[in-house]
């Protein structure tokens, strides 16, 4: 086969006028126009012919249609280079693919080379078969779910039809070289769709070597291997078009354009998203994470408005809220001093001090949290089984029911092809393939297993030094807020000791969770690599194993800190807890009289908001300064002089982990809205306000930012099922121990029914604190100085637990009081527990997986599929047996006449 260069420009403009049926759509009235009709228009010259074709799809022929372009630029290290392109594009011809070279004279920069590569029906009829790519052989008599009786009120959500389904619904079958006849072949040019040629491409692309036959180097083998060894610098299927435009050549579908114009503008974040037209340009699995997306984006409706009316009534029973006005009260708060909350520098202090932070708590804390707990594990059990029925009908409509993750073998990864280089004999295929030795892979493993425990350690040290910073700061904290001679009286009615130290703990805490996470991606990519998976499969499910868990660690071990561990292990006057033992000054924190609730709601809102936020300015403003500092300048170059493979060569990348980052972000999401949402109703509402965001902005890069990916099939979401499952799970068990043991609940409802007088909450807060004689305060734990309100006629301070006052034969030892409470925490994480437990299981086992009209459509499509396929072998085997009944007789009359 004849390669065409960029430099051959008579040729060319020869073989374009003889092309008959390569046409121009003219950019202002739409009229087709030949191009040996251009050929004669005045005032065009033969450069203005060859320009007009340059913002296209096809070859300069144009009939054959790109399927895949690679770009490289000549560099010091040129001739070595020169001799592996040269080798593995004669592979690639031999290949069967027909390959054409645009000369860098002819590139907007002078030095990029772009090779533009066809696969001929011969070469896409064989790797189908390969593949096992399913394609249609008689259209669907399935009729569509009928309407629904209130349907109108959803019309200003949805899309136009032919955006929604953007073509009809086939029976398919997979694809069989033998039985062209048997599928619905029109047109061999256009029967397999772009994204499908894409993938069989790539699919030679990644198994082609660029060596001699005579030799046998396996390391020289894939596309992946040359890219990174900078052979070339870039390999990508095009886009069908400008995403601001219409493609000018009526055969290009732009589709391009219909999803930027109908799904990845901001002003359609109320419209329904186009799944179908999404899996069919990008693949079903860039398909199934949108729809997942989008169904978890709608379930949070739901429960962000359940958060509102929770948040609603903490704001409506303000008033009646007589804890706090009994803290806030002169009389009462202001009469009792508390003990100082940290050695030497921490004064004794009053307890109205801590009024604005006692009504801010019972926004969170109160008797609407319990039910909101609750809610949310009900809720996150109909999000995940309501996902596996939407899930199940996706399968069923995109040809997926059948696509068993066995066939991901077919799709073994280059990387483990060429790295093991021993051979057995595959006892099912009888053929000889790769495989790792057991005791390599133990190796790779044990290696692996110890750099995950070293990160997560690193974690842990990380998360004790931040506790160690709110130990050593609280104290100077303390004596500036509260010092009368500084001018700081204003701030320091607003901001407690406790709030400040908390929210600078916080941040610190994000900085290093970002910095961990940087480093971590690189580590965990890295000994992926090394364990060197058989599969794509199999390599995605070890990453996502791995991120999950360092992430896991590092995005909520502060709050669980906040949740268990702060304020649980304090000791009590004279015989306080330190960190590090009586030894060191670093005295364990309290938490402020009104509970440590407010305090993980500082911190869940910190990290959660902080997360999203770096995130979508990440996605969103990166990639446009990326662009820009490129130098794409798209928009404002014709498509004449600015070819579709240069449009298309500036964008960015989108690799292989692109999709797994989009579901980690995600994932961890939905960790901080279960596993804390207890302590903070509005996290949904802030999440469904960030995925709103999120899809539009994922829309936009996709379509806009990033360079075509290669279409790939997933069946399902895939480990991230389970993970999300396992959230689930102990997000009820998180959820049911912060309301008891963090939250301020279980002691004023043990207080209310069995200790009030009157059935009241009046008295509680005295009631829940201990006294201690300060004359039995350590000299080590008393205050430098004393407070300008404190005089000598005090001899007692308060302190939040239940004890036994000084004078007691049982003094500061728990009360009975404390036992009580203590066995209604017990006793309310295990009803919770078992009541949510309960409905979930019930509510899993009442909604089945797998919706009962797709069940009878599957069977009936089955039952279809193989009658049609019986009716056309019998039909075939007549047409042999009368073809051959024919010829015999023939051979029997001439055999006679001899």
């Amino acid at each position: 086969m004849r390669r065409i260069t960029g430099k051959a420009k008579d040729e060319t403009l020869i073989e374009l006028q003889n092309a008959t049926d390569s046409q121009t759509t003219d950019e202002n009235n739409g009229n087709g126009v030949s191009l040996s009709e251009l050929a004669i228009l005045p005032g065009h010259t033969e450069t203005d012919k060859l320009q007009t074709s340059r913002d296209t799809v096809f070859f300069r022929d144009g009939v054959r249609r790109i399927d895949f372009v690679l770009s490289y630029v000549d560099d010091k290290d040129g001739e070595k280079k020169q001799e592996r392109r040269k080798e593995f594009e004669a592979n690639l011809e031999k290949a069967g693919l027909e390959l054409e070279t645009e000369d860098k004279s002819e590139s907007k920069d002078q030095k990029t080379y772009f090779l533009k590569i066809h696969a001929p029906w011969d070469v896409l009829a064989t790797y189908a078969e390969v593949l096992k790519i399913k394609v249609p052989f008689k259209e669907s008599d399935i009729p569509h779910g009928q309407d629904a009786p209130l349907e109108w009120l959803s019309h200003p959500l949805r899309l136009p039809e032919h955006i929604m389904r953007p073509q009809p619904d086939y029976f398919t079958y997979p694809f069989d070289k033998k039985k062209t006849d048997f599928f619905l072949i029109s047109d061999k040019d256009t029967f397999f769709p772009p994204s499908t040629r894409s993938r069989i491409v790539f699919y030679i692309l990644a198994r082609c070597p660029y060596y001699n036959e005579g030799r046998k180097d396996r390391e020289k083998t894939g596309i992946k291997r040359l890219l990174s060894n900078g052979t070339y610098a870039a390999a990508f299927p095009l886009h069908d078009c400008r995403y601001w435009k219409r493609a000018r050549n009526a055969e290009c579908e732009s589709e391009r354009y219909n999803l930027y114009k109908n799904w990845a503008r901001f002003l359609c974040f109320y419209k329904e998203q186009p799944l179908n037209l999404i899996r069919k340009y990008y693949g079903e699995k860039i398909g199934i994470y949108f729809a997942w997306l989008g169904f978890y984006t709608e379930m949070l409706f739901f429960a962000a408005l359940m958060g509102v009316i929770c948040f609603a009534y903490g704001l409506l029973s303000y008033d009646d809220n007589v804890s706090s006005k009994e803290i806030c009260d002169a009389n009462i708060g202001g009469s009792i001093i508390m003990c100082p909350l940290c050695d030497k520098k921490c004064p004794f202090w009053k307890l109205n001090s801590t009024c604005l932070s006692s009504w801010q708590s019972h926004l969170f804390d109160n008797e609407g949290t319990v039910f909101f707990a609750i809610f949310m594990g009900i809720w996150v059990t109909l999000f995940l089984e309501f996902w596996k029925r939407r899930q199940a009908r996706l399968e069923y409509e995109w040809d997926l029911v059948d696509f068993e993750e066995e066939q991901l073998q077919l799709q073994i990864r280059p990387e483990f092809e060429i790295q093991c280089t021993n051979r057995r004999l595959n006892k099912i295929t009888q053929e000889m393939e790769p495989y790792l030795p057991v005791t390599s892979k133990c190796a790779r493993f044990c290696l692996s297993a110890a750099t995950v425990i070293f990160w997560i350690s690193l974690i842990v040290a990380c998360i004790i030094g931040v506790i160690a910073y709110r130990l050593a700061v609280y104290a100077a904290f303390a004596s500036i807020i509260k010092d009368p001679m500084r001018k700081i009286q204003l701030v320091g009615r607003f901001i407690t000791p406790q709030l400040a130290t908390s929210v600078t703990a916080s941040c610190i805490n994000f900085v290093i969770i970002m910095i961990l996470n940087f480093f971590y991606e690189r580590v965990a990519i890295w000994i992926t690599d090394m364990e060197i998976p058989k599969t794509h499969l199999e390599y995605e499910n070890k990453l996502t194993v791995k991120m999950f868990l360092f992430q896991f660690v590092n995005y909520y071990s502060s709050c669980f800190y906040v949740a268990f561990f702060k304020g649980k292990f304090v000791g009590h006057p004279g015989a306080y807890t330190y960190m590090f033992g009586n030894w060191s000054t670093l005295r364990n924190e309290e938490c402020d009289p009104g509970g440590c609730l407010i305090e993980l709601t500082t911190q869940l809102v910190i990290v959660m908001t902080g997360k999203q936020m770096c995130g979508n300015i990440q996605e969103a403003l990166l990639p446009v300064m990326r662009n820009w500092w490129s130098g794409r300048k798209g928009r404002h170059h014709p498509e004449n002089h600015y070819s579709r493979w240069e449009q298309d060569h500036v964008l960015q990348n989108f690799s292989q982990l692109g999709l797994f980052y989009e579901y980690l972000e995600m994932v961890v999401q939905f960790g901080f809205i279960t596993l804390f949402v207890a302590s903070f109703p509005l996290a949904p509402l802030l999440a469904l306000f960030n995925n709103i965001l999120e899809i539009r902005v994922d829309a936009w890069k996709f379509t806009t930012q990033f360079r075509r990916p290669v279409a790939s099939k997933a069946r399902n979401i895939g480990a991230w099922l389970e993970i999300l499952n396992a959230v689930a799970v102990l997000s009820v068990v998180t959820n049911a121990f912060i309301m008891a043991f963090t939250s301020d609940m279980i002691p004023r409802l043990v207080y209310l029914y069995a200790y009030s007088k009157g059935s009241n909450m009046r008295g509680y807060v005295n009631n829940s604190l201990s006294v201690y004689n300060i004359s039995h305060i350590p000299l080590r734990s008393m205050p430098e100085e004393h407070d300008y309100w404190f005089d000598n006629s005090t001899t007692t301070c308060r302190y939040r637990d239940y004890r036994y006052p000084p004078g007691h034969e049982r003094e500061y030892t728990h009360t009975m009081h404390f036992w009580h409470i203590l066995a209604a925490k017990m006793a309310f994480i295990i009803i919770m527990e078992h009541v949510v437990f309960m409905v979930k299981f019930f509510v899993a086992w009442l909604i089945p997986d797998v919706p009962s009209d797709v069940k009878a459509r599957i069977k009936r499509e089955r039952y279809l599929v193989q009658e049609h396929l019986h009716n056309y072998e019998v039909e075939r085997l007549k047409m042999q047996l009368s073809a051959s009944f024919v010829t015999e007789p023939r051979s029997e009359t001439s055999s006679s006449m001899e």
